[in-house]
């Protein structure tokens, strides 16, 4: 999709950029309050927004939707580029690009972070980014949380709940046509292939019981009933319910 020829009715194919010469003059009557040089300008960065949101072409969002939001992103950038810094301007604007499309991203995700939280996350950013200038190494958890006078808990769940999810389909090698997954990479102690072989064995054997031995089976065993209280709901003797149970349980051991 982030491919397509034609994204928000514009034709991508038939976009053209801009030579410096071009952008120079044209910024020179975009300062002098020029609208149809702002236009030309705008359409002329176009392939620019097309090359930002590629970046996110794995988070799940129609790229028409990202198209435009980076096109808001592109908008300020062209309002608020000053030609005196000596900068290119694609320099500029692609992080103001990026940063519209993440604001956008963060706060239309179905997982919402609380502001208190974002702010602690953020202030230890700033934090840890101080710690790397003074120190030259990676500060741990424990010492920007004692800079920023809280427990390390708090700032790294702060941080830990910025952080973008992923999803368990996200490719993370690739190799001559082979693919790992991050789901491939995930291990899960409880459920294994092996439990769950044994639960459809298990399943298949409890099918092979009449109603009544099913009945007592789970009320014994999934409610947790004695013989003499499954006697009084079934109907029948302890006696009774007693040999049901032993022989229900000798057929499943048969069977499986």
């Amino acid at each position: 999709m982030y491919n397509k020829v034609e994204i928000c009715g514009i034709d991508t194919a038939s976009l053209r950029v801009l030579t410096s010469d071009e952008k120079t003059k044209l910024f020179e009557r975009i300062q002098a309050g020029d609208r149809s040089a702002r236009e030309e300008f705008i359409s002329g960065n176009l392939r620019l927004v097309l090359s930002v949101i590629k970046k996110f072409s794995n988070r799940g969002e129609l790229p028409d939707d990202l198209f435009q939001i980076g096109c808001v992103g592109l908008i300020k950038a062209i309002d608020n580029f000053d030609v005196s810094h000596g900068v290119q301007f694609s320099t500029y604007a692609v992080p103001m690009i990026i940063g519209e499309i993440r604001r956008y991203l963060r706060d239309n995700n179905a997982i919402r972070v609380s502001r208190s939280v974002r702010d602690i996350a953020f202030r230890a950013l700033a934090a840890k980014e101080r710690f790397i200038s003074a120190n030259s190494r990676e500060p741990s958890i424990e010492e920007i949380a004692k800079e920023m006078q809280l427990s390390a808990k708090e700032v790294g769940n702060a941080l830990d709940a910025i952080q973008d999810p992923i999803s368990l389909f996200e490719p993370i090698y690739h190799d001559s046509g082979d693919t790992t997954y991050v789901m491939d990479q995930v291990k899960d102690a409880k459920n294994t292939d092996e439990q769950w072989i044994e639960g459809i064995v298990l399943n298949n054997a409890i099918q092979r019981l009449n109603d009544r031995e099913k009945r007592i089976l789970s009320l014994r065993f999934f409610d947790g009933k004695t013989q003499t209280e499954v006697a009084s709901e079934v109907g029948i003797s302890q006696a009774q319910v007693s040999r049901l149970e032993k022989t229900a349980l000798n057929s499943l051991k048969k069977h499986v």
